[in-house]
């Protein structure tokens, strides 16, 4: 099964944290620290983004094109993410406005 975001959502490979730790300690799952880092499988294309007047009413909608590409090793926040199960990996779907920037 594939998993095709929609608007500016992606789908993220979280990067794997190490079992052991520098002294050679081996560090049980509950107590890891959530990864924040991963690499971006799939984003979806883009979003609007509506801009209203004073009372609220619409004047314009613009479609915002997503920047975040397929394969970046990106850095997103720690919270507000969904993870999912997708044929036994778990991946993590942010909203690009979550991810807070690319490695190079």
């Amino acid at each position: 099964m594939k998993i095709r975001p929609l608007n500016d959502w992606a789908v993220i490979r979280p990067k794997s944290e190490k079992e052991k730790s520098a002294g050679g300690i081996i560090i049980p799952d509950v107590a890891k620290e959530k990864p924040q880092e991963g690499e971006v499988l799939a984003i979806g294309g883009g979003h609007y983004k509506e801009e209203r007047d004073k009372k609220g009413k619409v004047i314009e909608k613009k479609f915002v094109p997503t920047v975040v590409k397929p394969g970046d090793h990106v850095l997103y926040e720690k919270y507000g993410v969904t993870k999912v199960d997708v044929d036994g990996e778990e991946l993590t779907l942010v909203r690009e406005e979550n991810i807070l920037g690319r490695f190079q």
